[in-house]
């Protein structure tokens, strides 16, 4: 058996643990965890004692979170065209035959998703419209299969901050899979001014990803 979270926590700790027994009230947990806007990666154990998490670090604790309640350890990553955004990580689960995911982000429309959709670009795609960069331009363009987390057990990601960077090295180096032509991303329009300062309600602008294009 792997070493798990639930070995490394106090009495208090794993009473709180065990409270997280529905996926809804994993995102409850990460949508009360202030946004981290520093580069450092968070083990599950490290967002629960220090209260922080940016989006890889709310994958990595929602999908251990999963795991406990016996689905299993799945991220996948959303990422736009290199210099535009910042990629944005899911941790997925499927409830009857319907996928559905959990998320730490510092933009509202990021996070929670029931598990309504029947593949993992429908998916991907209701994400489409709120996952925009600073200049306002709707950004999402790729998304890759998920990895299994529990492939990663070794390097004690669930307890340990030392070797995240493998996983999220990992991420950068999965095949892409495109959500649009370049004829229909040239043809967007910017998002619109209220769902921009909706989408924004809350976020940590020192978190937020500048572009370089």
């Amino acid at each position: 058996m792997p070493d798990l979270l639930e070995s490394h926590l106090t009495e208090t700790e794993l009473s709180l643990w065990k409270s997280l027994d529905t996926p809804a009230k994993i995102q409850a947990y990460l949508d009360g965890t202030p946004y981290s806007p520093q580069d450092a990666d968070r083990s599950p154990l490290s967002v629960m004692r220090d209260r922080l998490a940016h989006c890889l670090d709310g994958g990595l604790f929602a999908a251990a979170a999963l795991r406990r309640l016996g689905f299993p350890p799945l991220i996948i990553d959303l990422q736009p065209d290199p210099g535009v955004d910042d990629d944005h990580v899911l941790a997925i689960f499927r409830l009857h035959e319907r996928y559905g995911a959990v998320a730490k982000s510092n933009f509202v429309g990021l996070r929670f998703r029931e598990p309504i959709y029947r593949s993992l670009r429908e998916l991907v795609l209701s994400y489409f419209e709120d996952f925009y960069n600073l200049n306002g331009l709707k950004s999402l363009r790729y998304y890759t299969r998920p990895i299994n987390l529990a492939s990663y057990d070794y390097l004690e990601w669930e307890w340990n901050d030392k070797k995240l960077t493998v996983i999220e090295n990992r991420l950068k180096t999965l095949k892409l899979i495109p959500l649009l032509s370049k004829e229909s991303a040239a043809g967007l329009l910017p998002v619109d001014e209220l769902s921009y300062k909706a989408g924004m309600l809350g976020t940590n602008l020192e978190g937020v990803y500048k572009p370089r294009v």
